[in-house]
């Protein structure tokens, strides 16, 4: 019975003292307030998420924002078609909006897991438990109390001994239990979950910038295909083999919309289109854009248009190497040996140059042939356009080269655009209506 009696004061020296309780009596009183910060990060946690709680990471994409925006972008992509430039960012930006849309769904549901889950079973489960096994403790340690005080008083103490000993087992079993939940709840759970939040943000992080990184090449190099698209203000061989094409988009763009509301135009290429409609014109030419049909009703600006581009190319459409030849040939009295002379330099020509002058010239007769209704005879033709056709590589400005050169380039442009058929026979009348049509 002594040694039973030695056994129960040394649990209650070891575990389940009054000593012991006070020595936790902080960890106790900080409980609630665990309890309650849990439960506040849990809710805030919850309202940052973008897709539905409990989803799986695929039907969580569907519904995430970025998804959506990259539902539109690629829908709008290809709204606006394949050679439209913002049409194809639209199209790369939505890609990327969708691969941040999924890595953002797998972010959430580790977050879920790893975070909101425990947090939760803290809160709501974890906590509770250890303040009722709290109370289950002081109800033992009291029982106790009042057994041990009974056993010093009692000359027949075997069974309250017995009982005694059975209550401070059952006592210091649960206080180790109580123990390990707790030190559970303040090293493990409280600590490590707010460690796993933050090292899953910045897996996220890391991930999303990895993905945008992937992705910025191909954006750059839409950028860079943009930026070399351009055609005006473009070497004409330049233009022609970045486009994959034989006649310069802007030429054949704008003798199409001319052959089909210009032709009959009085003053065509002499009378000044309005400044923004002609901006916005070549703006769209430059981006190859196919949706023209706005400025069919505008035949001035579309001539327009086409002046400027042959004016600005950086070299004329009849060549600074055949200057010469040109001029030369102008100043030939004899009118037979001058249109033979012209025809050798025409046929001198870089190919590309005479493929595209050809088609120009070949449209130039047609509109002449209207000369009774448009006024423009090949002589207004030639003036208004030839400086645009030819000039001198020499210092100064364009209007300046074109004044200096305007005679001769009239005396140039006018036969041939007279005698298109005998400069160009290989194309005849229908040349370039075919060419615009496939």
């Amino acid at each position: 019975m002594k040694k039973q009696f030695n056994r129960m004061k040394q649990l209650a020296n070891q575990t389940v003292g009054r000593s012991s309780l006070q020595k936790h009596s902080l960890c106790w009183e900080r409980l609630p307030t665990v309890r309650m910060v849990s439960h506040n990060a849990h809710k805030k946690l919850v309202s940052c998420l973008q897709g539905h709680v409990g989803t799986d990471v695929e039907k969580r994409h569907k519904k995430l924002p970025l998804t959506g925006l990259s539902q539109a972008m690629l829908d709008g992509g290809s709204q606006l078609g394949d050679e439209s430039m913002i049409a194809k960012m639209m199209e790369v930006c939505g890609e990327a909006e969708n691969k941040l849309a999924y890595e953002q769904s797998q972010h959430e549901v580790q977050l879920e897991r790893d975070i909101l889950d425990p947090l939760n079973q803290l809160a709501e489960v974890d906590i509770p438990n250890i303040l009722k096994q709290r109370k289950q403790l002081a109800k033992l340690v009291l029982d106790y109390d009042s057994a041990r005080a009974r056993y010093l008083q009692a000359t027949k103490a075997i069974l309250t001994a017995t009982n005694n000993q059975a209550m401070a087992a059952k006592a210091d079993s649960l206080k180790e239990e109580m123990d390990e939940a707790h030190n559970k709840v303040e090293i493990c759970k409280v600590w490590q979950r707010g460690f796993t939040l933050s090292q899953a943000q910045a897996d996220y992080h890391r991930r999303s910038l990895v993905s945008i990184e992937s992705l910025l090449p191909t954006i750059r190099s839409q950028q860079d295909t943009w930026t070399e698209k351009p055609a005006f203000g473009t070497a004409l061989e330049e233009h022609l083999k970045r486009s994959s094409r034989e006649i310069a988009l802007p030429i054949e763009a704008c003798v199409m919309m001319l052959l089909e509301t210009g032709m009959k135009e009085e003053g065509l290429f002499r009378i000044a289109a309005g400044a923004s409609k002609l901006k916005k014109l070549k703006a769209a030419l430059d981006c190859s854009t196919s949706q023209l049909e706005e400025f069919y009703s505008d035949p001035h600006a579309v001539a327009g248009a086409l002046k400027s581009y042959l004016r600005e190319l950086p070299e004329p459409l009849m060549s600074f190497q055949m200057y010469d030849e040109w001029i030369q040939a102008s100043n030939i009295s004899d009118p037979d040996k001058r249109l033979q002379a012209l025809w050798v330099a025409c046929d001198n020509l870089p190919k590309a140059n005479k493929a595209n002058l050809r088609y120009l010239v070949k449209f130039l007769a047609k509109l002449a042939q209207e000369s009774e209704v448009n006024k423009m005879t090949p002589s207004n033709i030639a003036i208004v356009l030839g400086p645009n056709l030819l000039w001198a590589k020499t210092e100064g400005s364009l209007a300046e080269m074109a004044a200096a050169t305007s005679v001769h380039v009239v005396a140039i442009i006018e036969p041939i655009i007279q005698h298109a058929d005998w400069f160009f026979p290989d194309g005849k009348a229908i040349y370039f209506c075919t060419s615009l049509k496939a």
